[in-house]
C-alpha cells in the first residue's frame, strides 16, 4: 500500500461554498454557485451544484462559508470533506416569544376602544 505524497493531496479539487443545511452528526450540504451560458439562448444564467460534505469537528452552521476538499468515499453520498471555515455566519440569538407578548402587541377590539373615540361625519 502506497502512502500519499504532499504533492498527490495537494493536487485533490477544492471549491469554495456555502453550508445550506446541517443533515446529520459530521454532514452537510454545501452549495457552490455557478454562472453557465443557456446551451440554447447562451444568456448567462446562475446555476448551483449541491456537494454532501463530511464535516469531522461539527464546526460549522448553516450560512458559513467553507472550502471543501475532494476526498475518498466516506459514505454513499459523501465525498468532500471540509478544509477550513472561510467566514462564520452571523446568527440571530432566538429569543422565545410567549402568548402574553403576543397578545399585548396585536390589538384587539378592547384596546381600540379604550383609545379615543373617532367622531363620525354624518349628514345632518
Amino acid at each position: 500500500m502506497s502512502t500519499a505524497t504532499p504533492a498527490l493531496r495537494s493536487a485533490r479539487k477544492t471549491v469554495v461554498g456555502v453550508v445550506s443545511s446541517r443533515s446529520g452528526d459530521k454532514s452537510i450540504k454545501v452549495v457552490v454557485p455557478f454562472k453557465a451560458p443557456h446551451p440554447l439562448y447562451q444568456k448567462v444564467v446562475n446555476r448551483q451544484t449541491v456537494l454532501h460534505v463530511h464535516d469531522e469537528k461539527n464546526e460549522t452552521k448553516v450560512g458559513d462559508k467553507v472550502e471543501v476538499m475532494e476526498t475518498r468515499p466516506i459514505s454513499r453520498l459523501k465525498r468532500w470533506r471540509v478544509v477550513n471555515v472561510i467566514h462564520k455566519a452571523v446568527a440571530a440569538e432566538g429569543v422565545a416569544i410567549s402568548e402574553t407578548d403576543v397578545a399585548a402587541a396585536v390589538p384587539t377590539k378592547t384596546t381600540r376602544h379604550e383609545e379615543a373615540p373617532v367622531k363620525s361625519e354624518g349628514k345632518a
